[in-house]
């Protein structure tokens, strides 16, 4: 049977059309990089692999790494497009790196506290998993093991390292566009320290976390959160542990006089001070700080001897801490999605 020529013509056109589609398709899944130290991927170092993700892209990037102890001080540029970086667990996967704040560097200079954090995330859409953070300096005063500044930053099952000054959540508020949005999720996540070891100005939410003070442990957190900012850090399902001494660690003190700090239906030890706050000797700022809690558990969670500006959420009050209005914002975000 003879084949016309607009039959030739149309099955032309759906061979290739079928073809364009698969490779649309094909381009719609993550590019992947693997980074390997035994040198079975595409980099042996993370730093390698995160510059070699596209500037200003659309696309998703994941970054596999597998197993093993990266000492690495890693940036993450503002440029880079959205990036998945997954390890194999937090135990065997390890990032790490040993500066702090009064190490000097060529010219002489301490480095300070912003300088002395192992990872640097200043993009937005960056997104870890299965991977531990670590700042190995000791106790030698301020050591962050990660500092974020990009918007729609979210962790699953990481772990963050260090003593004093740990996670350094620390937003727009020192950068010159300082109505940036900086939202942080952290679901399943283990974080210890010392010394205001959750600090600075993003807005955080913290999602069945364990929250462990070490020995010499005195705060928890240290917010810093703009005038403007609903919210600041919320703890939720989440657990305060650790070897400190008993009653000898503060929920929080304001880094800033507006700070936000909210735990909901956590489980608190019996190293939880019973007053629950600090002022951090400012009295003014008890006005204008925002320290809550609802349901805590626990011997550390008796609320009955709580410093009297704290506040005790109502129901009503309690029904405002959801996921979306958290991170509510000019753009959307649905966290869980971050995690796909």
């Amino acid at each position: 049977m003879k084949t016309s020529a607009f039959t030739t013509h149309f099955n032309l056109f759906s061979i290739s059309s079928i073809a364009w589609l698969c490779l649309l398709s094909f381009k719609t899944h993550d590019p992947i990089i693997v980074v390997s130290k035994e040198g079975k991927g595409n980099f042996t170092t993370i730093q390698q692999a995160i510059n070699a993700v596209k500037d200003n892209s659309i696309t998703r990037t994941k970054i596999i790494i597998k197993a093993g102890i990266y000492k690495e001080k890693i940036v993450v540029p503002e440029t880079k497009g959205p990036i998945f970086l997954e390890g194999e667990s937090p135990e065997n996967t390890i990032i790490t790196y040993d500066d702090y704040a009064s190490k000097r560097n060529s010219e002489g200079k301490e480095i300070g506290t912003t300088g002395s954090s192992t990872i640097f995330i200043y993009s937005n859409d960056f997104t870890a998993k299965d991977i531990s953070f670590e700042n190995s300096s000791g106790r030698v005063g301020q050591a962050v093991a990660v500092l974020t500044s990009g918007d729609r930053i979210a962790f699953n099952n990481c772990k963050f390292l260090g003593n004093q000054d740990t996670l350094y959540l620390k937003g727009a508020q020192d950068l010159q566009d300082k109505t940036k949005p900086s939202r942080n999720y952290f679901k399943n996540c283990y974080i210890e320290g010392t010394t205001d070891y959750i600090f600075g100005a993003g807005t955080a939410l913290f999602e069945n976390c364990i929250i462990y003070s070490k020995e010499t442990a005195s705060y928890i957190t240290a917010a810093s959160t703009p005038q403007e900012n609903n919210f600041g850090f919320v703890f939720i399902n989440s657990t305060m542990i650790g070897n400190a001494t008993a009653q000898s660690v503060y929920l929080g003190r304001p880094w800033r006089p507006f700070a936000k700090t909210v735990y909901i239906d956590c489980k608190m030890s019996s190293i939880i001070k019973p007053e629950g706050w600090h002022n951090w000797n400012k009295p003014d700022a008890e006005k204008t700080t925002f320290y809550g809690e609802f349901n805590s558990k626990g011997t550390g969670g008796n609320i009955s001897k709580r410093v009297s500006w704290s506040h005790q959420l109502t129901q009503e009050e309690r029904k405002k801490y959801t996921t979306d209005n958290i991170f509510k914002g000019k753009e959307p975000w649905n966290v869980r999605r971050s995690f796909k």
